[in-house]
């Protein structure tokens, strides 16, 4: 059964840091393209990095280019999400998504095993 399980989330004021952390039991990894998505009360799922099979490639939305750093190991099946400057509007559930796809990476639905979700929140 794969799992994919989150961790590190939690309360942060503006201008704080969190690590988040996803470990996931997943067969050949380093096979899966890994990505962070967010989701806020009433908005879609939004895409917050993602980093291809050899670690080599991170993409960020531009909404936290410079403040966000998305990292894998391929030999502890781990991939991570340092987050620096934290913003208000950071403030949401987490999720860590595997991919098997080579294409439209950016879209939630090309990604075939999720996370349970973990929470940020950052205070003003």
């Amino acid at each position: 059964q794969v799992q994919l399980v989150e961790s590190g989330g939690g309360l942060a004021q503006a201008g704080g840091s969190l690590r988040l952390t996803c470990t996931a039991s997943l067969r050949a990894f380093r096979n899966y393209h890994m990505a962070w998505f967010r989701q806020d009360l009433g908005n879609e799922r939004e895409l917050v990095a993602r980093i291809s099979r050899s670690g080599f490639t991170p993409t960020y939305a531009d909404s936290v280019k410079g403040r966000f750093t998305i990292s894998r190991d391929n030999d502890k099946n781990t991939v991570s999400l340092q987050m620096n400057s934290l913003k208000p509007e950071d403030t949401a559930i987490y999720y860590c998504a595997a991919s098997s796809w080579l294409a439209d990476l950016d879209r939630s639905d090309k990604y075939d095993y999720w996370g349970q979700g973990t929470q940020v929140t950052v205070s003003s």
